[in-house]
């Protein structure tokens, strides 16, 4: 099939022009000024943005936490993820504790994703043993199109101790491959919430206290610390706070690379969310928890000086009666927000239209960052002519509120509900097919697995 994309604005890193676009099967074959084609459904997007087709590198659909599973699987996570302009997602396959193998973790992610996938989609893979087996697995992984990997400095059943963070951030570098590492200090959270139970303090409005900015920043230090005595680069992941950020600084400045990845919750969202009476604070609970006003004004800050790479959106989405299973104690709280369908119009909105940033950033933030990064680049994260015909036809007029009431999701409540957009998705390509049309899904179960290369950012 070939479509011809006359009179949008080409939006790329670098900058903005209007061009056509000629799309081929599933790669675009042309860019160009007055474009013709004599066999290609010709659409008009005149005042229309284009943009290379999101990037979500940071997703768990079907997850099992807190003794339930993820109200969205892949079927639904992916069908929320196209009509929000993702059209690849990277979620986080894993090796189960107690001699489990990274392989049958691969296995396990692949039974839950393939043939039910509406855009793209790969894995990264959670490291939560080391021992000589794991070590040999990582050639097979890579094989397998797994180039990032996922360590945990928290959470009993996924953490690994500094030791075996040296030992496999380290190997991983000798690969050319790098981790993602979910920084906070699990010993401190512990004592912490100890402490909460003991003085009778179960409401979510505590799950913020017990996981402070401080515990995340220390770990974020301890990484960076360690990474650089084994000489590799790592990644920050869902960073929060301007403590933690800090502290990427200071490891940039002693120069090392330290790459830095945040979500739409602590760039949209502040800690009050937690005190919203009638236990609506269990909504917002997620780890690390939602931060203060000048912590997400950093956010913002660092994302308009080009100082984090990526916005991603840490899927993990629950029922509202999943979170009522924390209801007489808040550690039992699911934690996890939906995401994926927002992600792009919340930036857009929050951040282009509010001048924080600007389309050239929104675009290596979505999907040309996240693409060199992931191993993607240039078959993904850019319009040019040989990459794959990935493009969100975004429409910068258009205007909406968030509900839950019409949004894709599983879930029966939203994080934004009531917030307005300006912009939204017009039209989505994903390997140039038309899987998105007004609002609606027009095609679905298009999403292949990628086999992804190494970092090129």
């Amino acid at each position: 099939m070939k479509y011809l994309l006359k009179n949008g604005t080409v939006v790329s890193g670098n900058g903005t022009e209007m061009l056509d676009v000629l799309i081929d099967g599933e790669k675009i074959a042309e860019t160009g000024k007055n474009l013709s084609s004599d066999d290609a459904v010709v659409l008009d997007v005149s005042g229309k943005l284009l943009f290379p087709g999101f990037i979500d590198g940071h997703t768990h659909f079907d997850l099992e936490v807190a003794k339930t599973v993820t109200a969205d699987d892949f079927e639904s996570g992916t069908r929320a993820a196209i009509l929000g302009g993702t059209t690849f997602v990277i979620d986080y396959a894993s090796q189960d504790k107690g001699g489990g193998t990274l392989k049958e973790g691969l296995e396990k992610w692949h039974q839950k994703a393939d043939g039910k996938c509406s855009c793209d989609y790969s894995f990264h893979m959670s490291v939560v043993e080391w021992n000589p087996e794991t070590e040999r697995e990582i050639p097979e992984m890579i094989r397998e199109g797994i180039t990032s990997f996922k360590l945990y400095m928290t959470y009993p059943a996924m953490m690994v101790n500094d030791r075996d963070l040296y030992k496999i951030i380290k190997t991983l570098g000798e690969y050319g491959c790098f981790a993602g590492v979910h920084c906070e200090n699990s010993g401190v959270i512990d004592a912490l919430i100890d402490e909460a139970k003991k003085e009778g303090r179960l409401g979510p409005e505590n799950h913020p206290l017990v996981r402070p900015a401080e515990m995340e920043a220390e770990a974020v230090h301890r990484l960076l610390v360690i990474a650089d005595q084994a000489k590799v680069p790592v990644m920050v992941v869902h960073l929060t706070s301007e403590k933690a950020f800090q502290e990427i600084l200071a490891a940039r400045d002693a120069g090392q690379k330290v790459y830095a990845e945040t979500c739409p919750q602590y760039l949209m969202l502040d800690d009050s969310v937690y005190s919203r009476p009638d236990f609506e604070g269990a909504k917002y609970v997620c780890a690390p928890p939602i931060r203060k006003k000048e912590d997400q004004e950093c956010l913002w800050k660092a994302l308009g000086e080009d100082l984090i790479q990526t916005v991603a959106t840490d899927q993990c989405s629950f029922t509202w009666e999943q979170k009522n299973l924390g209801r007489d104690d808040f550690t039992k709280i699911p934690g996890g927000l939906p995401g994926v369908e927002t992600r792009g119009t919340l930036l857009y909105t929050y951040g282009v239209r509010e001048g924080r940033i600007t389309l050239e950033q929104m675009c290596r933030l979505l999907s040309e960052n996240a693409a060199r990064l992931y191993g993607v680049y240039p078959e993904k994260g850019v319009i040019l002519p040989g990459s794959d015909a990935d493009i969100v036809v975004f429409d910068p007029e258009k205007e909406s509120v968030i509900s839950a009431g019409t949004h894709a999701y599983r879930t029966d409540y939203s994080p934004y509900e009531g917030f307005v957009l300006h912009g939204g998705i017009s039209k989505v390509f994903l390997r140039g097919q038309l899987a998105v049309e007004d609002g609606k899904i027009v095609k679905e179960k298009l999403g292949k697995y990628i086999y992804r290369g190494k970092n090129q950012l």
